[in-house]
């Protein structure tokens, strides 16, 4: 069995240099390799799966670690509206989620989504219909949160492996002004 971490994701790590300063959740971190990326970047991170051992060596300065079964019959989402800067998600969809997901980032902040769509179950699981997206879904359910779309793809990769795939990365009302901000006072430095 290889136990090595799976490589960062081109898409995360094409777009998560976007984010503005603060706090990121990784959601359903798995191996932590988002996780470590956005450390690195110097984000505080809060790093959440439901599989404790895979937390374990991601704690650390930068990384607060959280156990939690988003999908328990009991369960409730564990962040307040507003809180971060940097959502990502990858390999991982439950649709009741996403309202939450969208509220829980700041009016700046910045959601980056990869995920398998449908046309994956000719490449290996998932397969079930239950955890692939619709054409054209993710843009849904983003323009239902209140974001912005700033890119999408849905088509078929290569690597790690051949799947199909949608990725999206979207903002919150504020970012464009909150980047135009920013931009500005770098330039008058």
């Amino acid at each position: 069995m290889d136990t090595r971490t799976p490589p960062v994701s081109p898409w995360v790590a094409r777009f998560a240099p976007l984010a503005l300063p603060g706090e990121a959740l990784d959601l359903a971190c798995g191996s932590g390799r988002h996780t470590r990326l956005l450390a690195a970047r110097g984000m505080q991170v809060t790093a959440l799966d439901r599989n404790p051992e895979l937390l374990a060596p991601l704690a650390g300065p930068q990384v607060t670690t959280l156990q939690h079964d988003l999908e328990a019959a009991d369960a409730t989402w564990p962040f307040a509206p507003g809180r971060f800067a940097l959502v990502v998600v990858t390999n991982y969809l439950h649709r009741p989620l996403f309202a939450q997901l969208a509220a829980s980032l700041r009016p700046d902040g910045l959601l980056i989504y990869e995920t398998f769509a449908q046309g994956n179950e000719a490449f290996g699981k998932p397969s079930n219909p239950d955890f692939l997206l619709a054409p054209g879904e993710l843009l849904a359910l983003a323009g239902a949160g209140g974001l912005q779309v700033l890119a999408y793809e849905d088509g078929h990769v290569e690597r790690p492996h051949p799947a199909q795939v949608q990725r999206l990365c979207a903002a919150g009302p504020a970012f464009a002004k909150a980047e135009a901000r920013l931009d500005h006072e770098s330039r008058a430095e």
